[in-house]
């Protein structure tokens, strides 16, 4: 079975067990209930699919799948737009996502290479698909406490790196929120070797990545706050801002904004100033 038409699967089992009869707007079919949230012939019903037709999809025996088809079964489970754009991905031609590999190397994109250059008062990081550094700023160093060079991962530097758990208050929340975003990649890009074996491995050594892996929650990057306890500035937040460029959709630039005269936004002069600035 094609690994794309497996994952869909899963996917789709992991939707509708979330799912009860009254959440999901329709009345519980009789007899007893084996499973936590929606049957399958429930979500067909919901869809307007036949419970045949669904079942050969969520075991794989469906090779082909209208968007129609699919837009219906968002619907019926209530996906939100991240988790509809993840289902589609799935269930996507394997020839579409062979054809849209990405290079194995990402290069900086030069947009956003100017767009950070104008934002040294503040600390920035240029990430590519898989969570590589593709740049950063000195001031982004600073606060995190690591060099990040490019070409490293960040991925690495959340789950491998004990200073990210030290540096980090609210760890939890922006690692769980890490590896949600890159399951969404996984969808996006289900051939890319160095990204599933990426994630293998950080799942093998680290039983919150496995944990927050099988729950199959997918998010795209988006806006967090992160509070940081820095080991001479004290504790200091940040509102993480996402900028993408359209013909780059696969580089992200991080944008790490402080509210206009708070504690975080005075002290971050002083940061600056312990180092010499440098080009990203």
């Amino acid at each position: 079975m094609p690994h794309d038409r497996s994952a869909l699967g899963t996917f789709l089992r992991s939707r509708r067990d979330r799912l009860t009869p009254a959440q999901a707007g329709i009345e519980a079919f009789p007899g007893a209930r084996r499973v936590p949230g929606l049957r399958r012939d429930e979500l067909a019903v919901a869809a307007g699919v036949s419970p045949d037709y669904y079942s050969r999809l969520e075991q794989g025996r469906q090779a082909n799948v209208s968007t129609e088809v699919l837009d219906a079964l968002a619907r019926a489970l209530r996906l939100d737009e991240v988790e509809r754009a993840h289902l589609h991905d799935l269930a996507a031609p394997i020839a579409r996502h062979r054809h849209a590999t990405p290079r194995t190397i990402q290069l900086p994109d030069p947009g956003l290479l100017r767009l950070m250059q104008t934002l040294d008062h503040v600390p920035v990081l240029l990430l590519g698909h898989r969570g590589e550094v593709l740049a950063r700023n000195v001031l982004l160093t600073e606060v995190l406490g690591s060099p990040l060079e490019p070409g490293s991962s960040f991925v690495r530097y959340m789950f491998q790196d004990p200073l990210s758990r030290e540096r980090i208050v609210n760890w939890s929340d922006f690692a769980s929120a890490t590896v949600a975003t890159m399951r969404r990649e996984t969808g996006r890009h289900p051939h890319d070797r160095r990204l599933t074996a990426l994630m293998d491995e950080i799942r093998a050594t680290d039983s919150d990545v496995a944990r927050w892996w099988e729950d199959l929650t997918v998010r795209d990057y988006a806006s967090v706050t992160k509070r940081i306890q820095h080991p001479t500035a004290g504790p200091i937040s940040f509102n993480i801002e996402i900028v993408c460029a359209p013909h780059e959709p696969d580089q992200r630039l991080i944008v790490y904004t402080t509210e206009p005269d708070s504690a975080t936004a005075r002290v971050l002069p002083i940061l600056a100033s312990w180092n010499t600035p440098s080009r990203p």
